[in-house]
């Protein structure tokens, strides 16, 4: 720890996120090629065109790729608060500045003096490692900004979950998926703050904008994604004579024939699963330390994102910033599901966009590129599940069971010193993460 804290240390870090973030803002403005397809067209081309439709005052009522919740015009819309930039050029300076901000924040709540819970550094090198090795894709979609308000939103729970509900709503209008921030909450506060948002954003969007919840239509008739771990199933299956094709589909490339719809299904009745496995959690979890609402909130976006029948390179990022949030802490367990998925994202990078080509023809190389990510996506789900498990409930032990023993987001940091005292010496073998 006291290493960490050192006077030369937090300038190694801050220089290689600078170096890393340079390279990546030299790939998106092309002043470097990156091997594979254009990753910047989703920008220069989709995100532009639905620009200028949003700034109409509606949202692509006849764009069946727009599949995001409304407040994703903002994401979108963004790039008018630099008009003296043009439209690609402004939106890759802003995702520089999200990512930057959660570097901001992170590093806040890991070095800030005087705070009462232990931290480690070990979480912000998770930030710094983990963007560069999903490649310029990373600036190239609007995920990063939704994963910096994710990255706030985990933060302030700590003490102020009434700010946790708030931004964790903020960021499901944005894209969903920072719902799932509430699962390892336990107060009311949080869940209240984060309804009266949700439903105030809604408002105002459906009373200014027609098509706010249009989207939700446009999900019905998708394939599965080549990327996604249902894939593999029809990569192999063509191989062996399946008539199916590999299309662009509903604004990402999609397995379309027999039997697609019978993998998609799959996909959803294991989210369900997925889901029914984190309420089996919410019910029988009797510890609720300062890290476990990064923990849940980390173990169950990996659950709905391995379960998917999508799985965008971009997604990856989500998993970094909740992984960097749980390395924070020095009590959480997260340790090796952060390390598979560092490993996940340089093996994104591979199969996309490096080898995409290899994945879209099912070639050896691409097949094996995916079973080996979505593997370790999937261990890191399993391994996550089991350590949650383990660190939060309880058998046998009455006193476990007593309502003092779930404490507020809020109450958490003056109730577990001792805890993450003994968590601490448990933690020191993931270290090497901060060397």
């Amino acid at each position: 720890m006291a290493a960490a804290r050192g006077p030369r240390f937090p300038y190694v870090l801050l220089a290689t996120w600078g170096l890393t973030r340079l390279l990546l803002l030299l790939f998106v403005f092309k002043v470097f090629v990156f091997p594979g397809p254009d990753v910047t067209s989703d920008v220069s081309v989709t995100y532009q065109n639905w620009y200028e439709v949003l700034r109409t005052g509606t949202f692509p009522l006849n764009d069946v790729t727009w599949q995001y919740p409304p407040a994703a015009a903002l994401a979108i819309l963004s790039p008018a608060l630099l008009p003296f930039l043009a439209y690609t050029q402004a939106f890759f300076v802003l995702a520089f500045a999200a990512d930057l901000i959660a570097l901001g924040l992170l590093l806040y709540a890991a070095l800030r003096p005087g705070g009462s819970v232990p931290v480690s550094v070990r979480g912000v090198w998770v930030w710094v490692i983990g963007v560069p090795l999903l490649g310029p894709t990373v600036y190239a979609r609007y995920d990063v900004m939704v994963t910096a308000v994710a990255v706030a939103a985990l933060l302030a729970g700590v003490r102020h979950p009434r700010v946790m509900g708030v931004l964790a709503a903020l960021g499901a209008m944005l894209k969903v998926w920072p719902l799932l921030l509430l699962v390892g909450t336990t107060g009311r506060r949080a869940w209240g703050a984060a309804a009266a948002t949700a439903a105030a954003v809604a408002l105002v969007f459906v009373v200014s904008m027609p098509g706010a919840f249009a989207f939700l239509t446009f999900q019905r008739d998708r394939g599965t994604e080549v990327e996604s771990l249902g894939s593999l199933v029809f990569h192999i299956a063509r191989h062996h004579g399946w008539e199916g094709q590999v299309l662009l589909n509903y604004g990402s490339v999609e397995f379309l024939g027999p039997y697609v719809d019978v993998v998609s299904t799959v996909a959803l009745m294991l989210s369900g699963l997925a889901f029914g496995w984190m309420l089996l959690w919410r019910l029988c979890a009797t510890r609720f330390l300062v890290h476990t609402a990064a923990d849940a909130a980390f173990m169950a976006v990996l659950l709905f994102t391995t379960t998917s029948r999508v799985i965008s390179p971009q997604y990856l990022v989500w998993l970094v910033g909740l992984a960097a949030v749980c390395l924070v802490f020095r009590g959480s367990r997260m340790g090796w599901p952060a390390v598979m998925v560092l490993v996940a994202c340089l093996f994104t990078v591979l199969e996309f966009p490096i080898f995409f080509a290899d994945v879209v023809a099912s070639t050896d190389l691409g097949i094996e590129l995916l079973v080996i990510r979505n593997g370790l996506l999937v261990a890191a789900t399993v391994t996550a599940g089991v350590l949650l498990w383990r660190d939060t409930v309880s058998y046998g032990d009455p006193a476990a069971k007593a309502p003092s023993r779930r404490p507020t987001p809020a109450d958490t940091t003056d109730a577990t010193d001792a805890t993450d005292a003994t968590d601490a010496t448990d933690a020191t073998d993931e270290e090497s993460l901060t060397s």
